[in-house]
């Protein structure tokens, strides 16, 4: 921040909407940078060696005392703004000391209320040891932290976990990394002591497992350590594990996160361009492990790999990653967003199985309807219903209905995506005492639902992102004009200084290359997120589109 000191310091008050000041200055601006000034002890600090890691402290250079007592001043106002006690220093025109500048920039800042603003570049080393010192004064301990655990045998009943070494071990499992030796699994430690020839336990398996090494990372290096207390970031190797698992000592059985899961909204054939790659699957593997919104599975008709995710972006740079860090080039197909399929009315079916092949033949007949459903309290959006009395159906042939069913959900009639939001109710049918079987009335529930499904007026749905932009003011026409191009519907608009922020709803089907218009409508200082919304319908003109595509893309396959 050294070059431009003056204006990120006016850019944190009107752009990021923060208290905030400077407790040190620059001596020197860009190339002529030797160091900062502590406003709070009124000391001149130097970065000398070859990386600076030599410290020599002076007195305030003569041509910036003025200027030093400027800013030492809008320190003190920007904390009496924020703190009781500094406000009473203020008001009564007393000089506080640094010892209590210090305590009071730290009670604001664990309060939320003040940010601090320090000096240095990280390319000529210079700024950051005061960096790493405002860190352990101004920012909170383990001790001051709540952190909160779910206990599983009381139904996810909320337990504050304490930072007392006595305490049961608690510790999250939160970034895994591939090395020399195996699986590196990064663990923060929440309450309690690990330490090294101990035990943990992995609360998702149960499985009990011994720390025979444990370790410090220091960037790139490892320092081999007897235990680790709450707080602490320590390293395991040879640990089985996801990220955001959590592992105790076994006295306890506490989960850190009761995680959300959101299905994934976009999905892609990928496959490595030499045949002869072991560390594709490898690489799929241990992504699957590091994010749970990662999905991989192999396509039954087309025998490809599909990768599935929550964004464009999301699966790209997975794809990156796996020619970066495993030396796979892979080969990618269009991406296909994740449509679902659903019905709209009421729909009955009676529908007989008969097959005769000489010996034992099949037979099985089902009679019931099809119905809209909405989502029920455990967020099922499926449901089959048994409601059949007096034994037509043997009750040995109701799991098989039902296998029926959930087979007929994988694979709609419209374009062969997931079918959604549908309720069966097998009300009557007949059985055979000889040709019936489990797979005839797998078979007949099977045929039923489709026939009943054509006639139920279904629909596509489509999923629906809300969509957050960032852009300077200037661009606020340019912006609003390509999400309507989009068929987006602008949600919410917020002007904030000489920033803007959007939100809209816009279809994922809209969505591909919207980074790149975006950098380019904006000159490249526009910036966007989008997560999962719902799933809405499709406008009948695109449904009739994705169907003529689906129908071309099955007589293609066929030939």
């Amino acid at each position: 921040m050294a070059a431009a000191a003056v204006k990120r310091g006016a850019d944190n008050q009107t752009k990021l909407r923060l208290s905030a000041a400077a407790t040190q200055i620059p001596i020197g601006m860009e190339d002529a940078f030797e160091g900062v000034v502590d406003l709070i002890t009124e000391r001149a600090i130097y970065n000398k060696g070859r990386r600076g890691e030599i410290i020599e402290e002076g007195p305030v250079p003569e041509h910036m005392r003025e200027q030093v007592r400027e800013k030492r001043e809008e320190l003190v106002a920007a904390l009496a703004d924020v703190d009781d006690e500094m406000a009473d220093l203020f008001l009564n025109e007393e000089t506080p000391t640094a010892e209590q500048l210090h305590a009071a920039i730290r009670r604001a800042t664990l309060s939320l209320k003040f940010t601090p603003v320090l000096m240095g570049t990280a390319i000529k080393d210079k700024g950051v040891q005061p960096l790493l010192d405002a860190v352990c004064s101004y920012l909170p301990t383990p001790k001051e932290i709540k952190n909160v655990a779910l206990d599983l045998k009381q139904g996810e009943a909320p337990v504050d976990l304490t930072a007392s070494p006595t305490s049961p071990f608690v510790g999250l499992a939160f970034k895994l990394e591939e090395g020399k030796y195996g699986q590196l699994t990064y663990l923060r430690v929440y309450q309690g002591m690990l330490r090294k020839g101990g035990f943990v336990t992995h609360v998702k398996t149960g499985k009990k497992i011994k720390v025979s090494r444990l370790v410090r990372m220091h960037s790139n290096e490892m320092e081999d350590v007897e235990e680790v207390g709450s707080g602490e970031i320590c390293a395991l190797f040879g640990i089985d594990c996801a990220s955001g698992d959590t592992f105790t000592d076994g006295t306890v059985n506490y989960s850190m996160t009761s995680m959300f899961v959101p299905e994934p909204v976009i999905s892609l054939a990928i496959a490595p361009k030499g045949k002869d790659s072991p560390n594709f699957s490898k690489a799929l593997g241990r992504f699957q492990k590091e994010d749970p919104t990662f999905r991989v599975h192999l396509d039954a008709e087309s025998k490809e790999t599909i990768i599935s995710g929550m964004g464009e972006l999301h699966l790209d740079v997975y794809v990156e990653r796996m020619r970066r860090e495993y030396n796979v080039d892979c080969v990618t197909g269009k991406p296909q967003v994740a449509f679902r399929e659903t019905i709209t009315e009421k729909a009955p079916f009676n529908y007989t199985h008969k097959k005769q092949s000489g010996g034992a033949g099949q037979f099985g007949r089902v009679i019931g309807y099809l119905e809209p459903m909405e989502p029920n309290e455990e967020g099922a959006t499926t449901e089959f219903v048994n409601n059949v009395v007096g034994g037509n159906i043997p009750t040995n042939y109701i799991p098989a209905c039902q296998k029926g069913f959930e087979d007929a959900l994988e694979k709609g009639a419209l374009i062969g995506h997931q079918v959604t939001g549908v309720r069966m109710v097998l009300e009557d049918g007949m059985a055979h005492s000889v040709d019936s079987s489990e797979l005839a009335f797998r078979l007949a529930a099977l045929h039923a639902f489709r026939e009943a499904f054509r006639k139920a007026k279904p629909i596509i749905m489509e999923p629906i992102m809300s969509v957050s932009i960032t852009a300077p003011v200037e661009f606020q026409g340019n912006v609003l004009g390509s999400i309507n191009k989009r068929k987006g519907t602008i949600m919410d608009t917020d002007v904030q200084e000489d920033y803007f922020t959007a939100v809209a709803d816009v279809s994922l089907n809209n969505m591909f290359g919207y980074s790149t218009e975006l950098r380019s409508s904006t000159q490249g200082k526009g910036e966007f997120t989008m997560e999962y919304k719902t799933h809405a319908p499709v406008m009948p003109y695109v449904q009739e589109e994705l169907m003529a595509e689906y129908q071309k893309q099955r007589k293609a396959e066929q030939k």
